[in-house]
């Protein structure tokens, strides 16, 4: 009888891991466990506002995806993985598996006072949507948008699609000829903000703020937020509409399963994604869930999370037929800062590190690549 592998999760690093298990191997037989069956292409939440993306265009329905690589859709949420990998206990079942991959993303940390108060847009489409019809009915106001990190895992955090949003609402309140009536903020604890770009990056982002009349709030500690805006350890600032990403953690589930986990509450890992510890065999992980070796720069990004995926999906077939799972992923940093209508390409890999001023053929670009990753899926 063919081995049975289950993928828990229908993201980024879930869905590339299919992928590459179906086409390494036609007959090994998959599950992939989700609350819902479909994907939603979260790098273009940032153009809701402007009314080029709406939520029909982002959620895609998986079913035709996995009739069309056999794959069994579990629909359910992740409640434990117990006997060592072995099992997935679930609000529908528990679900045994002869290979594990944990791709199921991670989770916002939201301790700060009055988080409540702000939109966090990677939460999905109804963030989007309302931020975009907020911002939609505002004659005008202060807009603030911020992120932070996980003081314990450096690298759970994201910062690229909050510029993205800053530089693109300053674009399209221009477009509609009301950006006067505006006043855009940025802000953050950090006092390099974006540095895992690059130290370039991050001087070329804040003088782009500066041209762009943006005022930042950088390299304090934010205490707490309000319907009015934002406090930090010394300083207040208005807001009518915040727009923040916290930092990210493991699933709440994470700790009771007995998996090796970080500092930051992630899920440790090798280098070829295989969980740490003699104790998890034919366990991998991918993605936001996953705490990975690697430079401080390594992103939190689809792209990361895919590289891991196949890394994931190509070791547990080796080590299910008996052989070493030897397979590494590349830690490499790809993405477009979009602004509605250019795009700057930031680039890192090993010791090379590349910043593109923003140009009209990085956001086509950027929408090329959206349109070719929906298709597979279709």
């Amino acid at each position: 009888m063919s081995k049975h592998i289950t993928i828990l999760g229908s993201g980024f690093a879930g869905l590339a891991a299919a992928r590459q298990l179906r086409k390494l191997d036609k007959s090994v037989r998959i599950s992939l466990i989700a609350p819902k069956p479909e994907f939603v292409y979260l790098p273009s939440l940032i153009w809701m506002a402007s009314g080029k993306r709406k939520a029909s265009d982002l959620v895609i329905p998986l079913d035709r995806f996995f009739a069309r690589t056999n794959i069994s859709y579990i629909q359910a949420k992740v409640l434990n993985v117990s006997q060592n990998g072995r099992m997935v206990e679930t609000d529908a079942g528990s679900f045994s598996n002869d290979g594990l991959i944990i791709a199921c993303g991670g989770r916002f940390i939201k301790k700060i006072p009055g988080i409540e108060n702000v939109i966090t847009p990677c939460e999905g489409i109804k963030c989007g949507e309302e931020f975009r019809d907020r911002l939609k009915n505002m004659d005008g106001g202060t807009l603030a948008f911020g992120f932070s990190g996980n003081p314990k895992e450096p690298a759970a955090m994201r910062g690229g699609p909050v510029f993205e949003f800053l530089f693109g609402t300053d674009q399209l309140l221009r477009s509609q000829g009301r950006r006067d009536k505006f006043k855009l903020t940025f802000f953050s604890p950090a006092p390099k903000p974006g540095i895992r770009l690059g130290e370039l990056a991050v001087e070329k982002l804040l003088n782009r703020m500066k041209k762009q009349d943006i005022i930042s709030f950088i390299g304090e500690k934010i205490v707490k937020f309000s319907t009015k805006g934002v406090e930090t350890e010394t300083k207040k600032f208005d807001a009518d509409m915040i727009l923040f990403m916290p930092g990210m953690t493991g699933n709440s589930w994470f700790p009771k399963s007995g998996l090796p986990l970080s500092d930051g509450g992630m899920i440790k890992a090798g280098a070829n994604c295989q969980v740490d510890g003699t104790n998890w065999p034919m366990t991998y992980v991918a993605g936001d869930a996953g705490s990975f070796p690697g430079p401080g720069w390594m992103p939190k990004q689809a792209h990361m999370a895919e590289l891991q995926a196949k890394a994931a999906a190509t070791n547990l077939l080796a080590e299910l037929d008996g052989r070493q799972p030897g397979e590494e992923f590349e830690t490499e940093l790809i993405c477009i800062i979009d602004s509605e209508n250019k795009g700057a390409l930031v680039y890192r890999k090993g010791e090379r590190s590349l910043m593109l001023p923003p140009m009209r053929i990085a956001h086509l670009a950027k929408r090329v690549f959206e349109r070719l990753h929906i298709r597979q899926y279709r």
